[in-house]
């Protein structure tokens, strides 16, 4: 290899190679835009639910994510159903500062309300309220899966946890 070569070639894999290693450690610097930019897209899987009575189902869900100015906001709708137990949940969410604020609805019951809470990296964890529902949400997205979690207070016909695996579809 000449030196000509040699010279023109190393700044450039300095470069490539700095550009990985970054990547690597610091993926928040390389994460472009805000904490929704990984959700965007459609995702599918399952999980299981327990009911407020302490019966366990499996279940399974249909994800879509619709993300906008530049990963702080996104729209959100959640469907799962087991075999005694469906939801549909709708809801709009914005990061500033640190904090997620936003709305939602849940179209089988005809319940709404507002969440708040926090998002850090691939991980959105939310207190979801409406008048007479409270819920702890979890959201954590690595690279193509999504780990959702939902702890509620239950009651006898309500579903009191659910633990959803998903996958980016598509």
């Amino acid at each position: 290899m000449s030196r000509l070569a040699l010279k023109i070639g190393v700044p450039k894999f300095s470069v490539i190679v700095l550009g990985a290693v970054l990547t690597l450690i610091c993926p928040a610097a390389a994460q472009q835009g805000g904490p929704f930019s990984s959700l965007a897209g459609q995702w599918a899987g399952g999980g299981s639910i327990t009911l407020g009575g302490g019966a366990r189902e499996r279940i399974r869900c249909r994800a879509e994510y619709e993300v906008g100015e530049a990963g702080a906001t996104a729209s959100i709708s959640l469907r799962c159903a087991s075999d005694s137990y469906s939801f549909d949940l709708q809801g709009s969410v914005r990061y500033r500062n640190g904090e997620v604020k936003g709305q939602w609805s849940e179209r089988t019951r005809g319940m709404a309300g507002h969440l708040s809470g926090s998002a850090k990296g691939g991980q959105v964890d939310v207190r979801v309220e409406g008048q007479t529902f409270a819920a702890l949400l979890s959201v954590a997205t690595r690279g193509d899966k999504q780990s959702i979690s939902i702890r509620t207070a239950g009651g006898e016909n309500q579903m009191s946890e659910a633990s959803l695996t998903l996958n980016r579809r598509g």
